[in-house]
C-alpha cells in the first residue's frame, strides 16, 4: 500500500505513520509538509490513499483536495485535521473527500476509516450523516461559515490569526486588492465589520487552531 500524507507538522506525519505501519504492515509512505510538496510528488507513483491536513502554509488542505480530485479523481483522499467534525467535515466531504477524522479521535476511528476508504466506502461520523441529511433537505443552506468560499474562508482563518492584508496576500501570491475584495465578501456574508469582530467569530466557531 502506497500512502501519501500532506501535514505540516512532523509529529502528526510520523505519528499517522507508525500508526499505519503498525496496523497494515508493509506501507510506502510519502510525507510532506505542504500542498505545494504534495502536487509535486503526485505523479511519482500510485498512490492509494492520500491523508492531508486542513491548516497548512499556502495552500490549504481544502485547496489540495480540490487539486487531487481534479488531477487524481478516483484517489481515495481522507481528511485528518485539528479540527472537530462539525466544523469542516461537511465542506471536505461535498468537495470529494471518502472521509473526515479529527484528530482529537482514537486511533482505532482512523485505522477503521482508512479500511473503509480503501474498500470504496466513505467514513462519516453519525453526527456528520446527520448534517448530510440536513443539507439535502430543501431549504437548508448550512451555517454562515459553510456559505463562504474555500478562498473566502482561508481568508478569515488568516486575518484571525492576525494577518495584515499585505502579509495575506504575499502568502498567497494574490493582489492586496484580490484579498481586500474577499475581505468584503466575508464581511457581508456574515455581517461582521471589523477584524476583531472577524476573530471572534472565528474563535467562536473553532475555525482557528
Amino acid at each position: 500500500m502506497k500512502v501519501l500524507i500532506a501535514d505540516d507538522h512532523e509529529l502528526i506525519r510520523r505519528g499517522l505513520s507508525g500508526l499505519l505501519r503498525d496496523h497494515f504492515g508493509d506501507v510506502q509512505i510519502k510525507d510532506v509538509a505542504d500542498a505545494r510538496e504534495a502536487l509535486e510528488v503526485l505523479d511519482e507513483e500510485e498512490w492509494d490513499l492520500a491523508l492531508v491536513d486542513i491548516n497548512m502554509p499556502g495552500r490549504s488542505g481544502l485547496e489540495l483536495l480540490k487539486d487531487l480530485r481534479r488531477l487524481k479523481p478516483t484517489l481515495p483522499v481522507l481528511v485528518v485535521s485539528a479540527h472537530t467534525e462539525e466544523d469542516f467535515a461537511l465542506r471536505a466531504l461535498k468537495l470529494g473527500a471518502a472521509g473526515y477524522v479529527s484528530k482529537q479521535s482514537a486511533s482505532d476511528v482512523l485505522v477503521g476509516a482508512v479500511k473503509k476508504v480503501l474498500a470504496g466506502g466513505r467514513h462519516v461520523s453519525p453526527a456528520v450523516a446527520e448534517k448530510l441529511a440536513q443539507a439535502a433537505a430543501e431549504g437548508w443552506s448550512g451555517t454562515p461559515q459553510e456559505n463562504l468560499s474555500h478562498r473566502e474562508l482561508q481568508v478569515l482563518q488568516m486575518i484571525a490569526r492576525g494577518k495584515t492584508i499585505k502579509e495575506i496576500a504575499a502568502e498567497l501570491a494574490l493582489s492586496e486588492k484580490t484579498i481586500a475584495t474577499y475581505r468584503s465578501r466575508i464581511s457581508e456574508k456574515l455581517g461582521l465589520s471589523t477584524n476583531v469582530e472577524i476573530t471572534r467569530f472565528a474563535l467562536q466557531h473553532n475555525l482557528v487552531d
